[in-house]
């Protein structure tokens, strides 16, 4: 990420530069896709104003704050871009996972089939479509653990498979990998 500091009106001291660095590196926390923030910090009659504009890969996002201190104009500043990133992020992985949804609207539903055509003996499938979550085996275990289901089907991070984990009696449990 790229950081422009501009000051108007005041000598830029290296204090506040390091502080705006250190201030705006915490936002990569929350969002890791910034390619640019330019900040401009102005001093008008006394009051200290603090603008972020953020550049990431598909949003532009701004913020200002004013106060009586620089320091504490530019953390509101910051705060109110974080809330603003929040509220992005949110907003993409809630339409994500409604789109999901959507997808999977038949979540189950039962196919019957005929085993042998001669003795007409038929079988019930029962099909259940899972979207799966992206867990580690130690929090696929809990997940499991605090579940009443004897299975749970997960996407593996370590190995980006879908596996599956099964227990009898939630002391002994066995996880199946394609």
């Amino acid at each position: 990420m790229q950081i422009t500091i501009t000051a108007r009106h005041f000598e830029l001291t290296k204090a506040i530069r390091d502080y705006v660095e250190s201030a705006c590196s915490k936002l990569n926390k929350y969002f890791d896709q910034i390619i640019a923030m330019h900040v401009v910090l102005a001093l008008e009659n006394s009051r200290n104003i603090c603008e972020l504009s953020l550049h990431a890969s598909k949003f532009k996002l701004q913020s200002q704050a004013e106060e009586m201190d620089m320091y504490l104009a530019i953390d509101n500043a910051v705060e109110k871009m974080e809330a603003q990133i929040k509220k992005l992020k949110d907003r993409i992985t809630d339409h994500q996972k409604r789109a999901l949804k959507q997808q999977f609207e038949t979540y189950s539903h039962a196919t019957d089939f005929e085993l042998e055509p001669k003795s007409h003996m038929r079988k019930t499938i029962k099909t259940k479509r899972v979207v799966t979550e992206s867990l580690s085996l130690s929090e696929a275990v809990e997940k499991l653990e605090a579940s009443k289901e004897d299975f749970l089907i997960f996407k593996n991070i370590e190995s980006d498979r879908i596996n599956v984990l099964v227990t009898k009696d939630h002391n002994v449990y066995k996880l199946l990998e394609p």
